[in-house]
């Protein structure tokens, strides 16, 4: 079938028809009022031949005249990409001749340079993509323009947002001109032009309705395109889904929801695999379990998988009178932006506060008086660990030591497959009551011992004073293990050609088969192997089983040429000034006060024994969390045995009880590779909102603007968290893995975990678009002396890879220089997830 007629398109064939057909025969389907035509099928591409009688025949039946002639490719218009812009169209096309030409026109675009790269950038395989050719009737628009049926900038589903012109659509769709622009609220309420522009009401509402029916038949929001003829009859030109929308949270029975995404605290903006979110639901569920005294407390409900991302439901403190005033304060260590969304969202009447005791303070109260006892042993142990801190950091390291013994032995009893889903599924619980809990008193201490100088030092020294006595930090696993790298690197430099000129995934692949020479790769490995970017996610490879990102970092180092510049340097350096700014800071402070002064040198000292730790429990964890993914593989491995699986690592796109359900022999071929497919999807999402309402609003994009004149012209404005300035070429990257950071360059990402922090060791700066000053990411560049930006919306595409930018982590700002040609070999590494 080379020609088939709209009407007659089986939707089920976008392989013949390709996205854009398969739409315009759905709304047909749907009722909707759709200009006449025919699709040119790809099977006519493939024979790369136009059936110039077929089309003319079909053009005749048309009643011949102007058609229009747009692109249908198979990889148009689908669920997520819509290749909007991407192929051609060609309007007013009368004649047989011109319209075989245009035809032809249309093949050619599916291989130009911008098509291509865009299927690129979302994995699609050149060999599958073909292109079929929809014709159309042309229609003399009195008005045209596009319609969505939810906000596609703030996310807001049930809004329809309107943009038209006078004559043709086109003027919106490239942006040639300033349309009207019309908002449809949920409650009716339309926002617009009024009189003054090309609709009238009863069109705005006409096409609102046409716009909800066509959600409603394709079962998501819709992009629209429409025209209205000289007679004022509306016809839809396309339907496609919004592909950019962020999920919406699952379904709440008692009103609108408000959600804040935590996943960033620990670097995980990227989707949780399923397997990875359900171990961590298990790990809170058992925890919080034992806290309450071993009944179900509940809180674990607070954790919201949306996306695949961590959000937590905030709803209960929101809508509580006694302590909704206290939610926005309490957000302050995760930057401005969320204070001040959490203080606009207290005045939507939707937030109300209400009667009642919507936190079941019961239950609340119970979980306290069962966790008073774990309390008083954190408070012992915080109070030991400032009495003592060179005996407490030994005990926390001992305590280590037995968790990752423990977690490298398989108990007796799990003997067999199911056994293993089993002990996996409860693995993190004893090691996190039993190793971590008392781990957390001396952690305490070094932070409060971190933060009370602040207050004692006030008036007398900026807090960018204080935080450089943080500097260069003793007793940090993460920052041992930099070093430790940086080591390796050095031992690897008679390989240097080797280490630096062959692709970071094929030295992996050559360590693993043992084809590499031995530069001391496995004995850190042995130490560090359990970690990865994004490691609190049991579905990520640990480093142990993918080292491409260690060798990305090892050529990194290798391009060190200057002494002064070596990791180890730099961090000792950074340990000599903090210790003469503890002593100028308390040598200021004792001339007005020497008890304040004595007190203040007792809390900065033990700051410095015992701040470093706040890495060490997270480390420990991680060794529950590598045997976890170790456990679920092998089950993974014996089940490709069986044939229930293609994969050993499809177990980790499934939850617990699905794996329980496939050793029964269920088939879930189906469901692992749609979540597969979804994960791949949610991986090249760049944007991910902070706090998230239940309809789908990004609350942070949807406030009102700050009124203008704020600010400094071409600087960028966040959260400062480390001291010092640097200036330097930005380098943009979403991913540790692969990525090339020249010395002095400046890290500008997404968000950071102690994954990312080898890039540290090179970097002149770190600007990060997420986070708090209490984020692994942070921390690590305070100790390592590097300037720190964060909390900086959207900064991975405000700053281009390659431009000279200023930073100052005490000001907490960024000046973007002029724009420099990018070097050479071109730092963006890993542009793409």
């Amino acid at each position: 079938m080379r020609v088939l007629a709209l009407e007659r398109i089986d939707t089920d064939r976008a392989d013949l028809v390709g996205g854009k057909a398969a739409g315009l025969a759905e709304a047909i389907r749907a009722g909707e009022r759709v200009p006449a035509g025919f699709c040119v099928t790809t099977e006519a591409h493939r024979s790369g031949e136009v059936p110039r009688d077929e089309v003319a025949a079909a053009y005749e039946a048309l009643g011949g005249g102007r058609v229009a002639v747009r692109s249908s490719a198979t990889a148009e218009d689908l669920p997520d990409a819509s290749f909007a812009g991407q192929q051609d169209t060609y309007l007013n096309v009368e004649g047989v001749d011109d319209l075989v030409a245009a035809v032809r026109h249309c093949w050619d675009s599916l291989r130009t340079d911008r098509a291509r790269a865009y299927r690129r950038d979302r994995g699609i395989d050149e060999a599958s993509v073909h292109m079929a050719v929809v014709v159309q009737r042309m229609i003399d628009p009195r008005a045209a323009g596009v319609l969505f049926t939810a906000d596609p900038v703030t996310g807001t589903r049930g809004e329809t947002v309107l943009d038209a012109v006078p004559g043709l659509g086109t003027a919106v769709v490239d942006g040639t001109a300033d349309p009207d622009h019309y908002v449809v609220r949920p409650d009716g309420k339309v926002e617009g032009p009024g009189d003054g522009g090309c609709l009238t009401a009863e069109e705005v509402e006409a096409l609102r309705a046409s716009g909800e029916r066509l959600q409603d038949h394709f079962g998501s929001p819709q992009d629209v395109e429409w025209a209205i003829d000289r007679d004022g009859t509306p016809w839809v030109l396309q339907s496609r889904a919004i592909t950019t929308l962020f999920p919406l949270p699952p379904g709440r029975d008692d009103g609108p929801g408000v959600y804040l995404e935590a996943g960033h605290m620990q670097g995980m903006l990227r989707p949780f695999t399923p397997l990875g979110f359900a171990s961590l639901t298990e790990l809170t569920r058992d925890w919080f379990s034992s806290l309450s005294g071993g009944g179900a407390s509940g809180l674990e409900s607070w954790l919201v998988n949306v996306g695949g991302r961590l959000y937590l439901d905030l709803t209960a403190l929101v809508r509580d009178p006694r302590t909704r005033a206290m939610v926005p304060e309490a957000l302050g260590i995760y930057g401005p932006g969320a204070v001040r969304a959490l203080q606009h969202l207290l005045d939507d009447p939707r937030f109300a506060p209400r009667q009642g005791r919507p936190l079941r303070a019961e239950a609340v109260l119970r979980g306290v008086r069962a966790a008073a006892p774990v309390l008083a042993k954190v408070a012992a142990g915080a109070a030991l660990a400032l009495w003592d801190p060179a005996r407490t950091r030994e005990r926390v390291f001992a305590l280590g030591e037995q968790a990752r013994a423990g977690t490298s032995r398989t108990p007796e009893w799990v003997v067999t497959a199911r056994d293993r889903v089993e002990y996996a599924r409860h693995l993190q619980s004893p090691v996190m009551s039993e190793r971590m809990l008392p781990m957390l008193g001396p952690l305490y201490a070094g932070l409060t011992a971190a933060k009370l100088p602040e207050h004692l030092l006030s008036g007398v020294a900026e807090p960018s004073e204080v935080a450089a006595v943080l500097g260069g930090m003793p007793h940090n696993v993460t920052t041992a293990m930099d070093l430790e790298l940086w080591r390796v690197a050095e031992r690897a430099g008679e390989h240097r050609e080797l280490l630096t000129g062959t692709p970071p995934g094929e030295l992996a692949e050559r360590y693993l088969a043992g084809d590499l020479p031995d530069i001391g790769l496995t004995g850190f490995l042995a130490a560090y192997g359990h970690r990865s970017a994004a490691e609190i996610d049991m579905g990520v490879p640990r480093w142990a089983e993918d080292p491409a990102p260690v060798f990305s970092a090892i050529a990194n180092y290798l391009q060190v040429s200057d002494p002064e510049q070596s990791p180890e340097r730099r961090f000792a350096a950074a340990a000599e000034r903090a210790v003469r700014m503890r002593d100028e800071l308390v040598c200021r402070l004792a001339a007005t006060s020497p008890l304040r002064a004595r007190l203040t040198a007792f809390l900065l000292d033990r700051a410095r024994e015992l701040s470093g730790l706040r890495e060490y429990p997270k480390f420990v964890w991680l060794y529950a969390l590598a045997e976890v993914r170790r456990q679920m593989l092998l089950v993974g491995a014996e089940l490709v045995g069986q044939g229930r699986i293609d994969r050993a690592d499809d177990v980790v796109f499934l939850d617990f009880e699905e794996v329980h359900d496939l050793l029964d022999g269920a088939d879930l071929r189906g469901l692992v590779a749609q979540r597969r497919a979804e994960h791949r999807r949610e991986l090249g999402r760049r944007r991910v909102p902070s706090l998230l309402l239940s309809d789908g609003t990004d609350l942070a994009v949807a406030l009102p603007a700050l009124p203008s004149g704020e600010g400094v012209e071409g600087e960028l404005t966040g959260v400062a968290a480390s001291p010092g300035t640097a200036t330097g070429v930005a380098r943009v990257v979403y991913d540790p893995a692969g990525a090339t950071l020249a010395p002095g360059e400046i890290l500008v990402a997404p968000t950071t975990d102690p994954g990312w922090t080898p890039l540290f060791m090179t970097a002149g700066g770190l600007v990060v678009e997420t986070g708090s000053v209490v984020a692994h990411g942070p921390t690590v560049a305070r100790e390592y002396g590097i300037p720190c930006v964060i909390c900086v919306p959207g900064v991975t595409e405000l700053v281009r890879d390659g431009q000279t930018i200023t930073i100052d982590g005490s000001a907490g700002t960024i000046r973007v220089e002029e724009p420099e040609e990018p070097e050479e070999p071109g730092g963006l590494g890993t542009g793409e997830d």
